[in-house]
């Protein structure tokens, strides 16, 4: 896997062409590009940016407390181990509601 000279965002990656976009991901290593539509390419770019810099790539339902925070939880709204925590801030920057389905960095 070969680290890209600059990290790409979302909005970078939904304005290129998907010729362009099977490019990046040649360069980083993602097998079979030119069989991945354009949303699934730009989910697998940013999955490898992620993990090839140190970061993790998660997905949960969020589940708003009462306090205002989140938590994204992987088994329905059950609480477990693996629960990410998601600021208030952060809920009310992003417009995000109880139940949304959230992928980011962790």
């Amino acid at each position: 896997m070969k680290l890209l000279e600059k990290t790409l965002e979302r909005s970078e990656l939904e304005d290129m062409l998907l010729s362009e976009l099977q490019n990046v991901g040649r360069e980083i290593g993602i097998p079979g590009v030119s069989k991945l539509t354009k949303r699934d390419l730009i989910l697998a770019i940013l999955k490898e940016q992620a993990e090839t810099g140190g970061l993790l790539f998660r997905r949960g339902i969020l589940d708003i407390l009462p306090d205002g925070y989140g938590l994204l939880r992987n088994n329905g709204y059950l609480q477990g181990e693996g629960d990410i925590y998601v600021s208030q801030s952060q809920i009310s920057r992003f417009n995000l509601r109880q139940g949304d389905q959230v992928t980011g960095k962790v």
